[in-house]
């Protein structure tokens, strides 16, 4: 229960942290040096769609992080249920939870690898086609 209640603080900071850092790009966009240099005219422009992306971002973060933490604390206070009151049922209930906690991870884990492999073909084809050119 302490590692799920941990993580709901932490996907608040991380809410948080993406709204502060945000505002920070947004403010600092507006400072009024970077309108007279050259080539910086659409620096306020690009920083607004940094500022999205990065809230964006962080909310699909927090979100995926959030069904594993909501898992694990329904498996803790269902097992405390089940140990004070002897109950079968609801031990029932808890391993469901921690079921659903493994598959979500584990799908999760499988998802991140995929990336992975698909950067490192990118990677691998792009080096390829850059060595490719310089010969």
């Amino acid at each position: 229960m302490f590692f799920a209640i941990l993580g709901f603080i932490v996907i608040g900071l991380m809410i948080i942290g993406g709204f502060a850092a945000g505002a920070l790009m947004k403010s600092l966009s507006g400072l009024k040096d970077i309108e007279g240099m050259e080539g910086m005219e659409t620096a306020g422009a690009a920083a607004g769609v940094a500022q999205v992306f990065l809230i964006i971002f962080m909310l699909i973060f927090a979100l995926i992080y959030f069904f594993p933490l909501f898992f694990l604390l329904k498996f803790s206070t269902h097992t405390s249920k089940a140990v004070k009151n002897l109950d079968r049922n609801e031990m029932e209930k808890a391993f469901r939870y921690m079921k659903s906690y493994w598959l979500y991870i584990g799908v999760l884990v499988i998802i991140v690898l995929a990336i992975y492999l698909i950067i490192f073909l990118i990677a691998g084809s792009s080096l390829a086609v850059l060595s490719g050119l310089k010969g």
